[in-house]
């Protein structure tokens, strides 16, 4: 009797990872900027046996012009509306376009697998990030609403599929990029400083692609003798800058910007000058994906975020 109540025990566990394990995702998770992006959206199973009936997609921002794929058997219809703001498109801006799209009227088996198609322009203007594509799965009998993202590190029952965009210009890590578990690390640089300087700024992006928060806990550099995590505001007029003793947060699905008068690394106690053109090579130290390598490419004494990196540089959006 032991021994049959382990193996139902078992069986129960199996059955219930297959099911949370069986979400509606994407065939192909990243893209690029400035690109069209052909989203398959992947269907494996039902509701607790029940065949799917419906599937609803709401298209992310900066998803431009989304058009749907017939699919014989299902009626398509699409929702439009405004989008979060213009982008550019065919040379024009777009203000408004297809927000939601919806397959219904057909049959798919809970046994069976199958597969819902758009496709969309991913606005340049929106950058590189981490796009949630939220998905309501109904059934006979029931539904799946494929829409959650991780907020604070919580596991997610229902999580909606996620695609990774890269910036324009960027369809793989390149010189300058790091991938580091979920976290991509885009496009380290320093300033050039003036004979005798004992400090420099750091700046970077990073994105993070997981469902779970990281954070930035400081690093090293080659030239100074150690790297604290700064932020830089503007309080009554006044500018502050502090230490963030306990690092800073990189949350699910989003890309946090280092660059200057506001969040940076500082270079304390530097051993030599930085000159512009060179590469200074250091480590970034997370909590969750641990040491990193980096590489900061230096720019000039005035450079601002977003600026061209020197020829000798790595890659720059």
């Amino acid at each position: 009797m032991t021994r049959i109540l382990l193996s139902g025990a078992a069986l129960a566990v199996a059955l219930f990872t297959s099911s949370a394990q069986a979400h509606v995702t994407l065939e192909k998770a990243d893209a690029t900027a400035g690109t069209f992006y052909k989203a398959v959206l992947k269907v494996g199973h039902g509701c607790e046996g029940s065949p799917t009936t419906q599937i609803k997609v709401t298209v992310p921002n900066g998803f431009v012009a989304a058009k749907p794929m017939p699919k014989p058997g299902w009626t398509v219809e699409t929702a439009s509306g405004p989008y979060d703001r213009a982008y550019a498109f065919h040379g024009k801006p777009v203000a408004e376009g297809v927000t939601a799209i919806t397959w219904s009227g057909g049959s798919l088996p809970d046994g069976q697998y199958d597969e819902f198609v758009f496709v969309a322009f991913l606005a340049p203007e929106a950058g590189a990030r981490a796009a949630p594509v939220p998905v309501v799965q109904t059934c006979v009998k029931g539904e799946h609403r494929w829409v959650e993202v991780a907020q604070g590190g919580a596991k997610l029952a229902a999580p909606a599929p996620v695609l990774k965009i890269a910036a324009a210009g960027a369809a793989a890590p390149a010189a300058g990029t790091v991938e580091a578990g979920d976290l991509v690390i885009d496009a380290p640089w320093s300033r050039a400083t003036p004979g005798g300087a004992k400090v420099a700024g750091g700046f970077l992006r990073i994105t993070n692609t997981g469902t779970t928060p990281d954070r930035l806990l400081g690093g090293t550099f080659s030239r100074s003798g150690s790297v604290q995590v700064h932020e830089m505001a503007v309080n009554n007029g006044v500018m502050t800058m502090r230490e963030l003793a306990d690092g800073l947060e990189i949350a699910p699905g989003q890309t946090v910007e280092l660059a200057p008068g506001g969040y940076h690394l500082m270079f304390m106690d530097l051993r030599e000058p930085l000159k512009e053109g060179e590469t200074v090579t250091g480590t970034l130290r997370f909590k969750t994906a641990g040491t990193v390598d980096v590489s900061f490419v230096v720019r000039g004494i005035g450079a601002k975020a977003g600026a061209p990196a020197p020829a000798a540089g790595g890659h720059q959006h």
